[in-house]
């Protein structure tokens, strides 16, 4: 039986903390906020072909792993409904313009025997449009408006001055709407275009691809909204003993 003992560790007890509910007052308020506001969340489908060479050759995919980026997602207002007592608009349609790519991870395998398994990236771009008619919450565009007024002679009613106008510009500067991405959904078929016997190499791969890409469509609005505002009051000291 062994003499030596364990070595030693250091150790420190902690102290127990005393636990107190901390004082919460509320009050009623009616904040105006500027954040974010979904306009729109839907689903697009994207269909895609695409061929993609492989080199070296393949005898057989093993696995296709499949990511989305987008590029572009761009509301464009087609339709509108003034909001009354103002000049701003809210937009009842839109098209909007999508464009990305499919970043493929193709993992495949080569001829021969015990060979190591090859790596194939591919980006397959692709864009499109669809044509937005409900919102979720309507989307808001001001107009910018240019004036112009022209003066006569002075000397003269009956001719314009050509060398003295008033200008008014007014320009109303809009919140972009914006988009995210949300889920993606592949459905895909991958093939030789030559029919290739078992253990017979091939060098080109056809895709087939049906994308659902869930996007949601975004601008920054100002809301005001009934809640309640809570303020944390820790215990009090001097001043409010």
């Amino acid at each position: 039986m062994s003499s030596e003992q364990p070595c030693p560790v250091p150790s420190t007890e902690q102290i127990p903390l005393t636990v107190e509910p901390t004082t919460i007052i509320s009050q009623g308020a009616r904040p105006t906020i500027k954040v974010p506001v979904v306009l729109a969340e839907p689903t697009l489908q994207i269909v895609v072909e695409s061929t993609i060479t492989l080199n070296p050759a393949a005898t057989e995919i093993k696995r296709v792993a499949k990511n989305v980026f987008l590029e572009q997602v761009k509301l464009v207002p087609v339709a509108f409904t003034r909001i009354d007592g103002t000049d701003f608009f809210k937009i009842t349609r839109g098209k909007l313009f999508v464009a990305g790519h499919i970043r493929k991870n193709i993992e495949y395998a080569t001829k021969g025997c015990n060979r190591k398994l090859r790596d194939r990236i591919a980006d397959v771009p692709f864009s499109g449009f669809a044509d937005i008619t409900t919102f979720l919450t309507p989307p808001i565009i001001g107009v910018s408006e240019d004036s112009k007024a022209a003066f006569l002679n002075e000397q003269n009613g009956l001719v314009p001055r050509l060398d003295k106008f008033f200008f008014q510009n007014l320009v109303k500067y809009n919140e972009q709407p914006f988009g995210e991405l949300v889920a993606a959904n592949f459905f895909e078929v991958d093939f030789s275009p030559v029919t290739v016997q078992p253990e017979e190499p091939f060098s080109t791969l056809t895709e087939k691809i049906v994308l659902d890409l869930t996007v949601k469509v975004l601008q920054t609005q100002q809301l005001k909204f009934s809640a309640t505002q809570q303020i944390t009051s820790p215990p009090q000291g001097t001043v409010g003993s």
